[in-house]
């Protein structure tokens, strides 16, 4: 009876977009699914409203109120519009830009979003083509602007695409601005209140002048200029899978004095199908082996990839046995804050005032690494909004001069205030001439690197628990957590638990709580013990799935040693996902 209840408000839902407020394509989808003797695709399709979140719209494309397409897209707009136009009241006029990544269906929503902007009287500066999403949060900066919407869903499967805001400091949303544009675009009960008939004369393109300046922005933060020159020929294989860096990219590259970037042909060509991989993600092993294929065969020194909307770094660096080895997120933020930090104390320009900032999942080393360069290391929520929450709190006090998050995302600017592998590929590729020119490879760095500020290991596990039963599951696993805390770890007693969804911090041993200073509450739950092993838990909050971070921490004495510390890190690691049940 109840699923027959909710068939027949999916029905409900459906038929009111066969009216003729809806488009001849559009009307015809839902007719075929209405018709369609199984009703899974009309009950996914209709069954809820597709939710503007605190970071937008994502959803696999489609018609119905639960997917995206230009009604779902149009009510995002309409509502952003309203909130821009009581936010900036006082302001002769309103100005927004808009960009949009290589997926299906991304230039039609992102010029559907150009027409209602402009409908509502807003100046809108419109993207000529696909460019990467750090782009569009520098030129709203660049620009002035108040406000900006990127049409992408990042790394996901090419059924989906997604809406991502921005406010006027090039930063996506947090509250106060999240929840009243969330509050404005509910009010929008009936498409008839989409403006979706555009002014045109409210709409300029922008294109390489913007490309331009960000380039430059970007060969700012070279730390090295020379040892680029000395080392121009440094064999870099680069692919965009795809995406949006397949320009911009290479011509940061060249930017910086490379000269040997080699290309793989079949990845360059722009495509919201995605047609040699999987998973469009840098992250994943398998997105990477057309390029190491390339490598192998042209004996590279260095691969890099981004995603396709170019705000995630994939990067594979050549072992001394001639083998290539996938980066973690981890070791690549890692890698990027040490070469800042390291160059800035070098050249004299550490002054004090200098700060990092990395998100609570990510490695600890980063602490012992700022710590030994005196700079101020912050901690923040995972998401590059809260690192860009972290910039902005601290602008005109102290300098800025990286952050990064485990999830392969790193922000080596201010101009700029989302993940940026553009910026990222160019200072990787300095650092590996950088290594270079002290006779280092990439992993030989890497293990400098812990032989100094010490070694850790981490590994990320998604525990998935899909519908209803699932989500209860995740809600139990959480609360046995709480109520049960964990009281060692592979040994060593938990000396310290923080919890973020009421702020509190224990210290174990004496059982004294104090309370964390972070804007707002969050569902992550974190065990500390004496030997430094950390775990993280926290449920992702777009995904049927609860995350486990494990890190743990030794002393490296020697390169020669590595291996050794490594085997052991992991055994220890697979210790203690079994004592975790995971």
């Amino acid at each position: 009876m109840e699923q027959n209840d909710l068939l027949n408000q999916v029905k409900q839902r459906a038929l009111a977009w066969l009216t003729d407020s809806y488009d001849p394509e559009t009307r015809a989808e839902v007719k075929r699914m209405l018709e369609s003797e199984d009703s899974t695709e009309l009950i996914e399709s209709f069954y809820k409203d597709l939710e503007f979140g605190t970071g937008g719209l994502r959803g696999i494309m489609g018609a119905g109120t639960n997917r995206m397409n230009i009604y779902t897209v149009g009510a995002a707009t309409q509502g952003l519009a309203n909130y821009l136009k009581e936010a900036f009241a006082d302001l002769p006029e309103i100005s927004v830009v808009v960009g949009h990544d290589v997926r299906n269906n991304s230039r039609k929503f992102a010029e559907i979003v150009a027409d209602i902007f402009s409908a509502n009287g807003i100046k809108v500066y419109l993207f000529e083509s696909f460019r990467p999403t750090p782009e569009l949060s520098f030129a709203i900066r660049h620009l002035g602007c108040q406000s900006g919407v990127n049409i992408t869903a990042s790394h996901n499967p090419k059924e989906y695409n997604g809406y991502k805001a921005y406010w006027a400091d090039g930063a996506q949303i947090i509250a106060p601005h999240d929840v009243n544009i969330i509050n404005n675009v509910e009010k929008i009960k009936d498409v008839k209140e989409i403006k979706f008939q555009g002014d045109k004369s409210k709409i300029q393109i922008i294109g390489e002048e913007m490309d331009n300046a960000f380039l430059a922005a970007i060969k700012t933060l070279s730390l090295d200029p020379e040892v680029c020159k000395r080392h121009h020929d440094l064999k870099i294989v680069y692919t965009p899978i795809h995406g949006t860096g397949v320009k911009m990219i290479p011509d940061s590259l060249r930017n910086y004095g490379f000269t040997n970037i080699i290309h793989v042909p079949e990845q360059d060509i722009p495509s919201g199908d995605f047609p040699t991989v999987e998973s469009p993600n840098p992250e994943v092993p398998s997105a990477m082996a057309m390029a190491i294929a390339k490598a192998k065969e042209v004996n590279a020194d260095v691969i890099f990839a981004s995603d396709p909307d170019a705000d995630r770094i994939g990067c594979v660096v050549r072992l001394s046995n001639g083998e290539y080895q996938l980066l973690n997120g981890n070791q690549i933020v890692m890698i990027l804050l040490n070469y800042i930090m390291v160059r800035n104390r070098e050249m004299g320009r550490l002054l004090g005032n200098e700060y990092i900032v990395k998100t609570i999942v990510t490695t600890e080393t980063i602490r012992a690494i700022a710590r030994n360069n005196n700079v101020r290391m912050y901690d923040c929520y995972t998401g590059f909004k809260w690192i860009a929450s972290v910039i902005r709190d601290l602008e005109g006090k102290m300098r800025y001069i990286g952050g990064g998050e485990e999830s392969y995302g790193f922000l080596a600017e201010d101009f700029a205030r989302d993940k940026d592998s553009v910026s990222a590929i160019s200072l990787m590729a300095e650092i590996a001439a950088w290594a270079k020119d002290r006779g280092l490879d990439f992993n030989q760095m890497l293990q400098d690197i812990y032989v100094k500020n010490g070694f850790s290991l981490e590994e990320g596990i998604s525990v998935v628990r899909k519908g209803k039963s699932g989500a209860e599951e995740i809600q139990a696993m959480m609360k046995n957590f709480r109520e049960n805390p964990v009281k060692e770890l592979a040994g060593s007693p938990v000396v310290t638990i923080k919890d973020y969804a009421d702020l509190n911090e224990t210290d174990v041993p004496t059982g004294n709580v104090t309370k964390m200073d972070f804007p707002t509450t969050s569902n992550v739950l974190q065990y500390f013990t004496a030997d430094g092993t950390k775990v993280s838990i926290r449920p992702s909050g777009t995904e049927p799935k609860i995350k486990f971070y494990i890190e743990v921490h030794d002393k490296l004495d020697c390169a020669e040693h590595y291996d050794e510390v490594t085997a052991k890190a992991h055994d220890k690691i697979a210790d203690i996902k079994k004592q975790l049940g995971i």
